[in-house]
């Protein structure tokens, strides 16, 4: 194999290439490598908190929803309680109101059982004096009328 002026001039066209490519190109793409290479890391170790921060949003969210299952139990206990409450009350209030009517009747039935007791005397003693007229067979004056009616009603 020669060695001639092609393969000296390829060969210092190949240094010359090397050189440029080595001075020129090959910094940028080493520093391109390098930032792509920094943002990878970057991204991964972003990913690693975005699971902490599931793992920890996941664990609130389940206290969250502990926390409303226990204030929900606790509103329907209260609710419960709260109805429980009313009806009672509306049980007392029917007893009451029970009692209040029934006194309302017993009072009235007094009343009219007086009523009928003042109608009764009356009509007892118009019979007995219309009884002592016949038997003496005159009228006794309007005085001593009115004191045997009297004296009649007391001791019915």
């Amino acid at each position: 194999m020669d060695i001639n002026m092609t393969l000296i001039g390829q060969s210092i066209a190949m240094i010359v290439f090397v050189w440029f490519c080595m001075k020129f190109i090959w910094p940028p793409l080493l520093a391109a490598l390098e930032e792509r290479q920094q943002q990878i890391e970057e991204g991964l170790a972003a990913a690693d908190k975005g699971k902490e921060s599931l793992v920890k949003a996941t664990a609130e969210a389940d206290e969250i929803v502990v926390e409303a299952r226990k204030q929900a139990t606790s509103i329907l206990d209260s609710a419960n309680a709260r109805a429980n409450e009313i009806v009672a009350d509306g049980k007392l209030d029917g007893v009451k109101e029970r009692e209040r009517q029934l006194s309302a009747a017993t009072a009235e039935i007094e009343q009219e059982a007086n009523r009928a007791r003042e109608e009764l005397r009356g009509q007892v003693s118009a019979i007995a004096i219309a009884s002592a007229e016949k038997i003496l067979n005159r009228e006794i004056d309007g005085k001593a009328h009115d004191d045997i009616l009297s004296k009649l009603a007391q001791e019915l």
